[in-house]
């Protein structure tokens, strides 16, 4: 039978000796790189999911400046991305490598900087704004220190097609971890149902105390998965000898290698768009559960059971999707369901078929969500390990590999317009005279119907134009394998001369 261009067979022969002792890579550093992304989504969940609810119903500030300072935030984080990611792709250390130096710095600022947000001290409205700008732009600034070079640590981790999948597999299914656990544990022990708050996130008093539990969280988190990854320092790629030192003049040069490759173009693109969509929805969701569906916030945590399904059957089958139909088909499939079925709970509620009394409304809603999750998942997944592939491509192409500025690149893509979809989240609460402080069940009904109408049929919008992007990738097995099999005589012919 003749070897498919996945098979590891054929891809130990073509890449050599050195690269096949990691191909299939051990259980405890799948492990150890995974755990890191629960930290990044206990912080960054938490402000993307909580912060505007917060410093909105909680304490009153306007929405739109809420908004604004959130995306001010984004801004300036997705500016010093592509900086981080350059310069940890031309870090020269022996003992640190090219990323675990970045990530061990990072911890104790991020803890600081969250606790910080879901903490402030008695300000005026427009201090609060200034406070929530500041402090989460902040906690962004240092997490780009860990998060993205513990990105491309994952991109170079294994140079196999389908292996890189199954270690993004543990990220994304390690991000679900970080996110449903602080879910839970939130709506569990800090926020609970009370007789004077349907919705204990509403009550302003256990805000401190959760925001020091998540801070020493990430503190351990974030330590456990640089530590227990170093062992792996040895066997990643290095900066090529000669390679020059990071420079404004390298920067800009490295910025025109990642967008002169067409396919990681289009996954920019794509993921612009992509992010716009989540932006608008995640500044929306808990409007939409706690005042459209009156979901109390002991009953919002039953939406763990939908994520951990759809993340559970991504974590397995992804790796397996890319093997049968390449990454390309997966990404576009993914992305039109994510938009797509979010989107159907809201619509159906504007039609009448769904209504917050009916007595099976929240499984069916964890029913959509679990959909939703899974595609979302596929999504991340394929996405993430794609852009490994393309640092492929462009090692051939340049002579040096670059998974830091393509994995933040994309990144400051994304930022940038979750920026547009966090600043569109708070018009559109503003642009519906959404009341402050309000109580479910008191929300005026032409109020609702806004809401659900841009939570639904409105947000689908730019996921639908991401999916068409992620058309124009091209990268395939086949592709894959003749790159793999030039770099590979490539390195044969130098270790030859030496």
């Amino acid at each position: 039978m003749t070897a498919s261009p996945i098979d590891p067979t054929s891809a130990a022969s073509a890449d050599g000796p050195s690269l096949a002792t990691v191909e299939r890579l051990p259980l405890r550093t799948k492990l150890a790189f995974g755990v890191g992304s629960a930290a990044e989504m206990i912080a960054l969940y938490t402000v993307v999911t909580y912060a505007m609810l917060f410093y909105n119903q909680v304490l009153g500030v306007n929405p739109v400046w809420v908004g604004l300072a959130l995306s001010v935030s984004l801004v300036f984080d997705a500016i010093t991305e592509p900086l981080v990611g350059a310069w940890s792709d031309r870090t020269f250390s022996k003992k640190w490598g090219r990323r675990h130096g970045w990530m061990l710095v990072a911890p104790i600022p991020i803890a600081a900087s969250f606790y910080c947000i879901f903490n402030p001290p008695d300000l005026s409205p427009l201090g609060l704004t200034i406070w929530c700008g500041v402090s989460v732009g902040v906690l962004r600034q240092v997490m780009t220190l860990f998060h993205t070079p513990h990105l491309a640590l994952g991109g170079e981790l294994s140079p196999h097609y389908t292996e890189r999948s199954k270690v993004m597999a543990y990220n994304t299914f390690f991000q679900w971890v970080g996110g449903s656990a602080t879910a839970w544990i939130a709506l569990t022990f800090y926020f609970p149902k009370t007789a004077e708050f349907h919705n204990g996130l509403l009550n302003p008093e256990p805000w401190p105390t959760f925001a020091l539990t998540g801070a020493i969280a990430i503190i351990v988190i974030l330590f456990t998965s640089a530590i227990f990854t170093m062992d792996r320092i040895p066997l990643l790629p290095k900066t090529a000898p000669g390679t020059p030192k990071f420079s404004g003049a390298e920067f800009l040069k490295d910025i025109g290698r990642a967008l002169g490759n067409r396919s990681y173009v289009w996954l920019l693109v794509g993921y612009f768009f992509l992010s716009m969509m989540v932006g608008l929805r995640e500044g929306l969701r808990l409007y939409v559960a706690s005042f459209y569906w009156q979901i109390s916030s002991s009953d919002l945590r039953y939406f763990i059971i939908g994520s951990f399904i759809g993340y559970a059957l991504s974590f397995f089958f992804a790796a397996k999707m890319h093997s049968r139909f390449d990454k390309k088909a997966t990404m576009i499939v993914s992305a039109l369901a994510y938009a797509i079925i979010p989107a159907i709970p809201p619509t159906l509620g504007l039609m009448g078929v769904l209504r917050p009394d009916m007595p099976m409304l929240l499984p069916i809603l964890i029913a959509f969500a679990a959909v939703s999750y899974m595609a979302v998942a596929f999504l991340t997944i394929s996405i993430t390990s794609a852009l490994a592939d393309v640092a492929d491509e462009n090692e051939l192409k340049h002579g040096i590999r670059q998974e830091g500025i393509l994995y933040s690149t994309r990144a400051f893509a994304g930022k940038l317009d979750q920026a547009v979809g966090s600043a569109l989240a708070g018009a559109v609460v503003a642009f519906i005279a959404f009341p402050q402080k309000a109580k479910p069940g008191q929300v005026p009904d032409d109020v609702l119907f806004n809401l659900a109408l841009w939570d639904g049929a409105i947000s689908i919008v730019p996921g639908v134009l991401a999916a068409i992007c992620y058309g124009r990738y091209r990268i395939n097995h086949a592709s894959y394998a003749l790159t793999r099999a030039a770099l590979a005589e490539r390195r044969a012919l130098a270790a030859a001369t030496l």
